[in-house]
């Protein structure tokens, strides 16, 4: 074992590499070794021209995850999963600073196995119909990545045709360096994650950097003689060559968030031993989506469900505090079971029954395993297509990207997409079983069309899949290829409070039903008879 600080691990590092980096939000990711990457940069202009890899979002919307890489002149390339957390990278983008490309979260941790096992890369149908297509974008998302793909100089999908049907390559690159990180490291360098929320694509990425002439950095807090549990060595010695110890607590945070949350390695406890019931949090206007979601789970009764980042991952706490249970919530970072987290510990889920890593996760979620999906939304149209991954114009434009979302929706066998129908200053009031608008929002998010594609809707309906859109007043579902009011809040007038913040196509189903009444009530919806 090569024991070095981060500045010494950070020197390593040469000029034009492909640098992988994992992590999970605020999970997992090698703060230490980043920050120091950054501050020699800025003290010396090197390491230059990197590219940056990473599968999920890393950052906390500020400084910290791969923020760190975020200086012209020393990223010349990005291909991210998510990129909501690292505004920095969202800016570099922006002002055409580097080239960047946004691929499904779930093809990258994929691809790093395909790289380990010397394949030519992933072949999948997840990215058809989408920016992700060559046909459309090739998953660029600014001018440079743009031009880069059309003249061959950096490719990173390409389409095929195989057995008669249309698929999509993304092609294996060589990876120089794996940035990772563990809870402890024994003498011979295998590293145990037996602290972390969950152990990503660690392995991969060790075993794609060493494969292709690569070094792996691993980052850990502390060094032990001996791993009492052979089980919880995620990457063997023989693919670490340098290990670097967090000299500083917030360097080595459990997420983001929480220094520590021993929920989140502690294991399902067993029938009669649940955590106990949350106490209800306020009624606004994100749980109120939650809450016809969660109805929308009690109807459907699916085995698998997953849930996305932002106001579909509080599904779980508000499933606590109804005590609704019958169903195992999934998150792709790994965690299956248990009570998936929100916010900066998004990834982590408390007392899960198990945890599979990264890419597992994602062969089991394309190959068709989740019931029922519950996304987010940002931007919606006519058709049903849906927009996270690109919206807003002039300097108000933010990359927001994919992350697993496509993955999932194109392999989920039902979608649920959840938002409000406009944004920017709305406020609610329910009371009583009735919603009023107290102040309506800036933004219509229903357009006439969407302006980046990351759901092709009529793509998915011709798979035989249920889809549907949950905001606070009104529920849309996809019917014969167009998008479909099916149910108002009680309390709100149809013509001028949803129809007006939607652009002519939407159609109005008959009869029309109403949004069940105890969603907008305080007291316990399902404890209760119906009002």
């Amino acid at each position: 074992m090569n024991l070095l600080s981060a500045t010494e691990a950070a020197a390593l590092v040469r000029s034009g590499a492909t640098v992988a980096s994992a992590g999970f939000v605020g999970c997992g990711h090698a703060e230490a070794v980043t920050a120091a990457l950054e501050r020699r940069f800025l003290a010396e202009g090197a390491p230059a021209d990197l590219t940056l890899v990473y599968s999920a979002g890393q950052g906390d919307r500020g400084h910290r995850g791969v923020n760190h890489f975020g200086h012209a002149g020393m990223t010349a390339c990005i291909v991210g999963g998510h990129w909501r957390s690292a505004p920095k990278l969202s800016t570099l983008a922006l002002e055409e600073r580097c080239a960047a490309y946004n691929l499904p979260q779930g093809v990258i941790t994929q691809l790093y196995r395909a790289i380990a096992g010397g394949k030519p890369g992933v072949i999948t149908k997840i990215g058809l119909h989408t920016f992700v297509d060559p046909r459309l974008d090739g998953g660029a998302i600014n001018d440079i990545g743009r031009e880069a793909a059309r003249l061959g100089a950096r490719r990173y999908v390409e389409s095929l045709e195989l057995r008669g049907e249309r698929w999509l390559l993304y092609p294996s690159f060589p990876i120089d360096v794996a940035l990772i990180r563990g809870t402890s490291v024994d003498a011979r360098g295998n590293l145990a994650t037996e602290n972390e929320a969950f152990h990503h694509e660690l392995l991969a990425i060790a075993q794609a950097a060493r494969n292709s002439g690569g070094i792996v950095i691993a980052q850990a807090r502390r060094i032990v003689e001996r791993h009492e549990n052979l089980h919880a060595v995620k990457v063997p010695g023989i693919l670490i060559d340098h290990v670097v110890i967090a000299e500083h607590e917030d360097e080595h945070m459990m997420t983001f968030a929480e220094a520590d949350n021993p929920a989140y390695y502690t294991s399902w406890r067993g029938p009669g031993h649940e955590a106990p019931r949350r106490a209800p949090g306020p009624l606004d206007v994100r749980r109120i989506v939650q809450r016809r979601a969660l109805l929308e789970l009690v109807a459907r009764r699916p085995r698998v469900v997953n849930l996305g980042v932002g106001m579909p991952a509080g599904i779980g706490a508000v499933a606590d505090e109804e005590g609704v249970s019958g169903f195992t919530l999934t998150v792709e970072a790994g965690p299956i079971g248990g009570t998936p987290a929100d916010g900066l510990s998004f990834g982590a889920s408390a007392y899960p029954e198990a945890v599979v890593d990264h890419p597992a996760q994602f062969d089991f979620y394309d190959g068709g395993g989740i019931d029922l999906a519950f996304l987010g939304l940002a931007e919606l149209d006519v058709r049903g297509n849906v927009n996270v991954s690109l919206f807003g114009e002039g300097d108000k434009r933010i990359v927001s990207g994919v992350g697993g979302f496509i993955n999932i929706t194109q392999s989920a066998r039902e979608v649920v997409f959840m938002g409000t129908l406009t944004a920017g200053g709305l406020q609610v009031e329910a009371s009583g079983g009735r919603l009023r608008i107290v102040q309506e929002g800036r933004v219509a998010k229903v357009v006439p069309k969407v302006s980046h594609l990351t759901f092709d809707a009529a793509y998915v309906a011709s798979l035989g899949r249920r889809i549907l859109y949950i905001t606070e007043r009104a529920v849309f579902e996809m019917r014969d290829g167009m998008l479909t009011l099916t149910e108002v809040a009680p309390g709100i007038d149809v013509r001028e409070q949803v129809l007006a913040f939607c652009p002519p196509g939407v159609r109005v189903a008959e009869p029309l039903r109403t949004m069940d009444p105890r969603i907008f009530d305080p007291a316990p919806m399902l404890t209760r008879e119906r009002a």
